[in-house]
């Protein structure tokens, strides 16, 4: 965030943020912050529960609270639907994605 990507935020841009507790959400936190004070829109990934987050964010997915470890995949799944669906808005063809290749291996 800290040298391109904020240049990018004013109030028509959304950030998605993966804000679950862990080692680095102090550092979360800041940014949202940051981007709160560039008017942008933050959609937040928080573990179940949380506050904090909730409160800075304009669009909050919650998960439910696991080990750290296992934080990273709960947050994948929440992810993949929204873009899946943002695709489905803009009226891309999900099951035929453009420009990805396709090849067969036979032995």
């Amino acid at each position: 965030m800290k040298h391109g990507p904020i240049a990018l935020i004013d109030e028509n841009m959304p950030v998605v943020v993966v804000a679950v507790k862990d080692h680095s959400l102090d550092k979360v936190i800041n940014n949202i912050q940051e981007i709160k004070a560039r008017k942008g829109k933050v959609i937040a990934i928080v573990t179940e529960g949380d506050e904090v987050i909730s409160k800075l964010a304009d669009y909050v997915i919650a998960v439910p609270e696991s080990f750290p470890e296992f934080s990273v995949l709960l947050s994948v799944v929440p992810l993949q639907l929204l873009a899946y669906h943002i695709a489905v808005l803009r009226g891309c063809n999900v099951d035929q994605p453009r420009n990805l290749a396709k090849s067969v291996t036979v032995e």
